[in-house]
Order: C-alpha cells, then structure tokens, then sequence
C-alpha cells in the first residue's frame, strides 16, 4: 500500500559523524560549542538512551539510504538484529508494491527538498509479516551540506486496527438504529394488517360454511388461501418488528437442523445440492423452533434463487466467541452461528447494507416479497442474537444467524 505523505517544510540543520566513524554509534556527534566529540560518559548516555527506546525505531541513513546505526526498538518492531541491518538499504523494509511506485526514493527527496517527511504505510518484518507504521524522516545536513537523515518509525498496527473496530461498531450501531425504527413503523402496520385479515378470514369461513354452490366455494377457497398468504407475510412482519412472543424452548440446532433437511431439499431444484455440517457437542439453545426452521427455510429459498443455473447450498453450525454488533462495548459471549452459504451470483457490496429491511429485495419484480431476510433479522435480534451476511458479486453469499448459548447450557 503506497504511502500518503504529509509533508512540512522546517528546515532541519545538525552535526552528524564523520563517515569514517563506526556507523553504529548515534551518539557519535561533535559538540557545537566547542568544535570537540561529545565527552565519552555523554555519548554513552545518549547511545543507552536511544538503545532503551523499543517503542519506535530509530536509526540514520546516508544520503542514499544505507542503514548506519539501528536501536532496540528497530530490533524489536522489524525483527532485525543490527548486524543484519546496518550496510543495507531501507527499501527492505517497504512492500513489493511500495518499492515499484519508487516510495522509498521518494520519501527522502520530499524530506531533502521540504524539510520533513511524514506519512503512514505498511512495512515489512524480517519474518515476512507486516505492520501498520507511522514514519517519520528529517533531513541532517552539515554546514549546508546533506550528510544523512534521522527516521523514526512507529508500530501503530493496534491503533489502526481500533479505529477499524470503533467503525465498524459505529456502522452497526447506525444500521441498528435505522431498521429499529424501520421496525416500529413495520410493526403497527402489521398489527392493523393483521386485524383487518383475521376479520376477513372469518368472514371467508362463514360464508364457505353456509354456501353450497360448488362454483362460489371455489372462489372462496381461492380468496381464503390469499387471505392466508396476507397472515403468513403479516407474521414475517411480525417477527421483524419484534411484535410476536416467540415461543422459546431449549434445543439442539442440530437437531432442529437434521429434522427440517427433508423440507429445506424440497424447497431446492434438482439442479441443487445441499448438505449440513455441525460442530461436535454443541450445546443446547433457548429458541423458538418453529421460527427457526422458518429462517432456515427463507435462507435456503434465497440461495436457491441466487443459483438459477445450480450450485451447492453448504449448512454450518459452530461455536462462536463474539460480541453483539449493534451493541456498544457488549462484552463478549457465547454463540451459536448457523451459517447458510451458496456459490451463486452473490450480493453487490452497495446493496448489502439494505438487506434485511422489509420489503426491499435485489430479486426482480414479483419473484419475492423482501421479507424473507428481515424475519431472520427479526427472529435472530428478537432471540438475543444477531444476522449477519457477507457476499460478493459472482463469489457467493453467507449468512449467519448467531444465537445465544444460556449460561446453564455452556
């Protein structure tokens, strides 16, 4: 990854040793007030304390970029004892690609030309591993003549990885809030929905039950098994907006998974395969079975729908050690992850943020409802738990319901 440089012109002007002197020393410099090398106890002092610094690597280059003395903490960060180091140019500790766009070359004419280099990039270890640095290079010059330059280099790997975290967690905070307010209003629509239906498919069963005529019971079937397709979507809303108990009993996944496999093969072409793997001795979950199989179910359909010429739908249940998302600083704990994963077509990364709201679906017009992802968003957050997809274009799509394991099952 090329380094972003961020430069400031400060002229930096400072005595530095003699090229005939041992390269390894730092402490090497001539006394400015008297023209003198530093007293030995000084130059001591000053070596013992750039060699206790572990934290940032510090050493000079010359004016082409050979290492001439190293410190503990470039021991340390880069893996490097300073016998392997010294002699040898500092492109070795930039990336292939950093050393093709020429940034090491680079990073010493901005620090010639404008006092200072500053930038961050990833770096090279000596085992071959890579970390994330915050690079400092300033100019040495010797009465107006460039002799070298001091670099200071800092892991800030841990840093950029929490930052990474705390934005992640932050999205999915604003993600939570979005559908949590997407599900209030979902859910008193559902609950007139579902009132108006019930009185509808009341109405249908009296009439049926005081109609002879074959021809009207034929359309009244037919609107009966329309008004129970508008209870089933009415259900799925819900189940999102966590407006239906859930009925939960303790469970083995497995189980439950191994019970419904004969329904979940039916819902798939031929063209098809599917197959479930679990852990070993998984323990048993609080949840409501019958919501289960029904995410189970919308999974499977999806994937089957995402694989129109064939392919293989891959069921996975494992032990998992994480925290809730859309939580802020949940503390970690224990989940079950049922994952359903397809080699189809997969989800452009632009759409994914959007679906498990209801009703939006990327199938086209009157090949699904949009429901199917959020009742498993509905049923795994209302459970204790989360969902979770992850997919990209021609590569497949997963997605993994984490439920909670009780403390007393653990």
């Amino acid at each position: 990854m090329p380094d972003t440089s961020k430069s400031a012109a400060r002229p930096h002007r400072s005595a530095v040793p003699d090229s005939d002197r041992d390269p390894a020393h730092v402490g090497d410099v001539p006394d400015s007030g008297t023209g003198g090398q530093l007293p030995d106890i000084e130059e001591r002092q000053l070596k013992r304390l750039i060699d206790g610094v572990i934290d940032f690597a510090i050493y000079m280059l010359d004016t082409e970029g050979y290492v001439r003395s190293w410190n503990t903490g470039g021991e340390r960060i880069k893996g490097y004892a300073g016998d392997e180091v010294i002699g040898t140019h500092f492109s070795r500790f930039y990336t292939p690609d950093d050393i093709a766009s020429d940034a090491p070359a680079r990073s010493l004419r901005i620090a010639r030309e404008e006092g200072r280099f500053a930038a961050e990039g990833w770096r090279v270890r000596k085992d071959g591993t890579v970390f994330h640095a915050s690079v400092v290079i300033d100019p040495i010059w010797q009465e107006d003549v460039l002799v070298g330059y001091a670099k200071v280099t800092r892991d800030i790997t841990d840093r950029l990885e929490h930052q990474e975290r705390l934005e992640q967690s932050r999205d999915a905070l604003l993600q939570s809030h979005k559908l949590e307010a997407v599900g209030k209003l979902t859910l008193g629509l559902a609950h007139d929905f579902n009132n108006l239906l019930n009185i509808i498919i009341n109405s249908l069963e009296l009439v049926d039950h005081y109609t002879m005529q074959p021809k009207a019971k034929k359309h009244l079937q037919g609107a009966m098994r329309a008004a129970e397709r508008g209870a089933l979507l009415t259900r799925q809303l819900l189940t999102f907006g966590t407006g239906r108990v859930l009925v939960s009993e303790r469970h083995s996944v497995a189980t439950v998974i191994h019970d419904a496999m004969d329904t979940l093969r039916r819902a798939c072409h031929d063209s098809v395969t599917l197959h479930a793997r679990f852990d070993d001795d998984l323990p048993g979950i609080d949840v409501d079975r019958e919501q289960l199989e029904a995410a189970l179910l919308n999974l499977v359909s999806n994937s089957r729908d995402a694989m129109p010429s064939g392919g293989h739908i891959a069921i996975t249940a494992t032990l998992r050690d994480c925290a809730l998302p859309h939580v802020a600083d949940a503390p970690p704990g224990r989940f079950i992850c049922i994952q359903v994963s397809d080699n189809g077509e997969g989800i452009p990364v632009e759409y994914q943020a959007r679906v498990f709201e209801p009703f939006y679906t990327t199938k086209e017009v009157g090949k699904g409802s949009g429901l199917g992802l959020s009742q498993v968003f509905g049923f795994a957050r209302q459970s204790g738990g989360f969902a979770e997809l992850k997919s990209a274009s021609g590569e497949g799509t997963t997605v993994s319901v984490c439920l909670p394991v009780p403390r007393d099952s653990e």
